[in-house]
């Protein structure tokens, strides 16, 4: 069980409508040219930066690394390397600033 009460989000219905414009986007990518191409990489990135940021929020709000991995279909030790290091580390700051580069944080 989690540490908040669950609360009714649209979560499930927007993943779906997501879903679909991300593959009408790969099929009009596919009958365009190949530079193209290039706008669903940007897609990839933005998915990993807003997963990023998701599992930041929910380190916020005191779930377990073990929930996270649950959610993330991961184990915890996966989840906690991919997603470890606090972004408040970064000059930055916060963690609603995080941009998802794990490696900018970390310095490499």
């Amino acid at each position: 069980m989690s540490k908040r009460a669950r609360r009714e989000r649209e979560i499930p219905e927007f993943a779906d409508m997501v879903s679909r414009m991300i593959r009408a986007h790969g099929r009009r990518v596919a009958d365009a040219d190949p530079e193209d191409l290039g706008s669903l990489l940007e897609l990839r990135e933005e998915l990993e930066q807003a997963i990023a940021r998701a599992v930041w929020g929910q380190r916020s709000a005191g779930f377990s690394w073990s929930q996270i991995a649950r959610g993330l279909g991961t184990t915890r030790q996966a989840a906690q390397q991919r997603y470890g290091i606090r972004p408040s580390s970064h000059p930055a700051g916060r963690a609603s600033d995080y941009d998802g580069d794990l490696f900018a944080i970390a310095g490499r």
